[in-house]
């Protein structure tokens, strides 16, 4: 068993309109691959934030009275705040600098995911990005275009970096996906010594997600695309809830 990540090469910087799934071929043609049935594509959140146009200039944004009394005890600039509350269901917490929420999208993160890195200034503008609306609706219609024109069976998964509880550092996590599983259940199944598993549950787009994030880079690497074969489980239709633990069974919240 054997899990190749492939970089798709000189994807070029995206512009609000931009068509990924151009983008996406015309990088895949430079490698001299085509796609594999089982084949996967990672795409960075970033590029896919872009091509829908997410960006935001600071300097449209007012504060409100919430987002004024949240910045001062976050230290954080007021219009940020204001729209990480806009993006937000509820603030779960705060400290200087940082502001965990639940997302719209449903899962909590830190500031609502909103991006200031890597972001270009444009027209004298304090641009920053917002996350895609509805991530999942992307995956379906960039892999709905890619199979049709491949004639292979797909899955897309698209992913971001996130801070996680107890650990220091991000990772890559998934936060949009179809074509494969969010999570993999292996209950019911035995392990070596015959063991049956009883909670056994695979964050396997998390995982996939993490190992291309390593690809990825957080920095200048201008990898944003990473072609996946090999993925060791079946793909079927999957989705972000999947992966999202109900508030009932959250222990911290």
């Amino acid at each position: 068993m054997t899990l190749t990540l492939i970089p798709l090469p000189r994807i070029p910087f995206i512009k609000p309109g931009d068509d990924l799934v151009r983008v996406i071929l015309t990088s895949l043609e430079r490698t001299g691959l085509t796609f594999q049935d089982g084949d996967i594509l990672v795409i960075a959140q970033k590029i896919v934030s872009k091509s829908e146009g997410r960006l935001v200039d600071l300097k449209t944004v007012t504060p409100s009275t919430q987002a004024v009394e949240l910045a001062e005890r976050s230290e954080k600039d007021p219009r940020i705040v204001e729209l990480i509350l806009r993006e937000s269901k509820s603030v779960l917490r705060s400290r200087p600098g940082t502001i965990i929420v639940e997302h719209h999208l449903g899962f909590v993160c830190a500031n609502a995911g909103i991006d200031q890195s890597n972001v270009k200034k444009e027209n004298d503008g304090d641009w920053v990005l917002l996350l895609p609306l509805n991530p999942d609706e992307t995956a379906a219609n960039i892999r709905r275009r890619l199979e049709k024109i491949s004639d292979a069976r797909l899955g897309v998964l698209i992913i971001d970096s996130h801070g996680r509880a107890w650990r220091l550092g991000t990772a890559g996590v998934a936060i949009g996906l179809s074509g494969l599983p969010g999570l993999v259940d292996l209950r019911g199944e035995k392990d070596l010594f015959g063991y049956q598993l009883r909670i056994s549950e695979v964050g396997a787009a998390d995982e996939l997600a993490s190992a291309a994030s390593l690809l990825m880079g957080q920095a200048a690497e201008s990898k944003p695309v990473i072609l996946v074969r090999g993925f060791p489980y079946p793909l079927r239709e999957g989705n972000l809830n999947e992966l999202i633990r109900p508030k009932e069974q959250d222990l911290f919240r």
